[in-house]
């Protein structure tokens, strides 16, 4: 489990083709000094295992399925990539709980700058956009942020995706990959994991709309 506070801003070293996955070595000189094999270490928000580590770089398999699902696919040596350890029972949480488990890829959509903060618009798939609430939590490449506004999909207008916008701060700006992220570029999302469990929750309770819950008057 992670927080969504990014570490160290790191980068790729090597990949390593192996057909259907790849080895990615990446240069982490904080995040390695207490990693050991087997230890987990979310980059860009996806969570790796560590097979392999050598003084400042660590290497990690990456699966067909984690290379279809999320933006690691497209990296490429020298790469900039956002690095947090896993977290200890003993470390604060700065940002909110996060799984490291990439449930789709947006896409940056524009940025607005202002003089202390910049707004940054995501596209995102619309069966995702349901988890999302203004003030809730998401995690776009590993970082934790907070939504300011949330838009469904227009279906009358296949320009207008789902779609919601974060704030970036001078230090979320300077010290991870969202300060050079451009209009196009994909980002991995992890939507807040509670959503999800109050909707399936909900599910089992209620099958469907038609059916009253327990103690309604409908």
């Amino acid at each position: 489990m992670f927080t969504g506070i990014v570490e160290e801003l790191g980068s790729v070293d090597g990949i390593e083709d192996q057909g259907d996955a790849v080895r990615l070595t990446i240069r982490g000189p904080l995040v390695v000094t207490d990693a050991g094999l087997g230890d987990s270490i979310a980059v860009n928000g996806c969570c790796l295992t560590i097979a392999e580590r050598d003084g400042e770089t660590f290497t990690a398999d990456v699966m067909r399925e984690t290379l279809d699902k999320t933006s690691l696919a497209g990296l490429e040596p020298g790469h900039r990539v956002n690095l947090e350890r896993a977290v200890t029972a003993a470390k604060r949480l700065g940002g909110h709980i996060v799984q490291g488990h990439v449930d789709g890829t947006g896409t940056v959509l524009s940025r607005t700058p202002s003089a202390h903060w910049e707004v940054v618009e995501v596209a995102l798939p619309a069966d995702l956009a349901r988890y999302l609430v203004p003030k809730g939590s998401i995690t776009v490449d590993g970082i934790s942020l907070t939504v300011i506004d949330v838009h469904d999909a227009d279906t009358d207008d296949p320009e207008a995706p789902a779609r919601f916008t974060v704030s970036l701060i001078p230090e979320t700006l300077a010290r991870t990959t969202l300060g050079s992220r451009g209009p196009g570029e994909r980002v991995n999302l992890e939507v807040d994991v509670l959503a999800k469990y109050v909707e399936r929750l909900l599910a089992a309770r209620v099958p469907d709309a038609t059916t009253p819950v327990e103690g309604d008057d409908a």
